[in-house]
């Protein structure tokens, strides 16, 4: 069902502009202590996990999962806050690092995107088997939302208790559309650079053969990125065609654990009207919708010096109902 937020943002603070740039300033003192693993995957690859603490086998904490954004890690803001919500609830948080976001680059030509859930799937199988004793919640930012609204609809059995999709690209055609107008290119403009350098590391290793230097650096758009870079690494015929097959929003309806899906109607990477057009969602999907809060921003309070992120209340007040 859709529902209106009750969110409401700080004073001073409404700009969705502010909001997506402030929250990232907000969180810059905040660290907690954490433990690094790598996961080595069954494809000869490996992805890097940051963990709140180190789950004994016998451990009966819940373990919140964190799916982080389009190049995010265990430095971004969000990712800090909610480490340090989760702790507080006494349970116990762990971060999957995308491939190639942890600071190394990955060993293979594709790494990850919108619609590539093999290393989450992998991994949940791991966090069942090891924590027997445990309950599970996850929670995706941004493009990590979509692969976890993927993953959910793919996996009707799931250990996961429950979930949060936060800002989500869940149409990915209009999103690219919309990063790539007026004030949102700023966005698109640092996003891309820092795919670019990224995707340069490993053309200059010999793990890329498919694109050229030269070719890379004339790319300007998110779109052309998509098409040039990611669709043939990862088996797409084009952008479209990853675009395409890759959108949560077509399977949002298979979901089948509670799910609460949280979406500014301002989001400067993210296309409102698309995003919302959905004629059905089953009961146990509830789709909030705010006014404000920008991109993975929604600072509250009332001092635009002093805001509060009111994801780190909203998201812990959903999860213990099922925690």
């Amino acid at each position: 069902m859709f529902q209106a937020s009750n969110f409401t943002p700080a004073k001073g603070l409404s700009n969705p502009h502010m909001q997506t740039m402030v929250a990232k300033w907000l969180t810059q003192k905040d660290l907690i202590p954490t433990v690094r693993e790598t996961l080595e995957l069954p494809d000869g690859d490996f992805v890097d996990l940051t963990w709140t603490e180190t789950p004994e086998a016998s451990d009966t904490k819940p373990i919140v999962v964190l799916l982080h954004g389009l190049q995010g890690c265990e430095y971004s803001h969000y990712v800090k806050s909610m480490f340090k919500a989760v702790v507080q609830k006494g349970w116990i948080g762990v971060l999957i690092h995308f491939r190639g976001c942890s600071g190394k680059p990955n060993r293979l030509a594709h790494s990850y995107h919108s619609g590539f859930t093999y290393d989450i799937r992998y991994f949940t199988e791991q966090l069942k088997s090891r924590y027997q004793h445990c309950k599970f919640a996850a929670i995706g930012y941004s493009l990590g939302g979509n692969v976890l609204t993927k993953y959910l609809a793919e996996t009707p059995d799931s250990p996961y208790e429950c979930a949060t999709v936060i800002c989500a690209p869940l149409h990915l055609s209009s999103c690219s559309a919309k990063i790539n107008s007026g004030f949102s290119k700023i966005y698109q403009n640092y996003l891309l650079k820092l795919l670019k350098r990224e995707t340069e590391k490993k053309i200059k290793l010999g793990i890329i053969k498919s694109i050229t230097l030269n070719e890379l650096k004339h790319i300007k758009t998110m779109w052309e990125f998509d098409n040039k870079v990611t669709a043939p690494l990862n088996g797409f015929d084009n952008a479209e065609h990853y675009y395409s097959e890759s959108s949560g929003i077509k399977v949002l309806n298979q979901i089948t654990k509670p799910c609460l899906i949280i979406h500014a109607q301002d989001d400067p990477f993210l296309s409102h009207k698309e995003i919302t057009a959905i004629n059905t969602l089953p009961d146990n999907v509830t789709f909030e919708v705010s006014t404000t809060g920008g991109h993975v921003g929604f600072l509250t309070g009332n001092s635009p010096f002093k805001p509060q992120y009111w994801l780190a209340t909203k998201v812990p007040q959903f999860l213990q109902d099922f925690l």
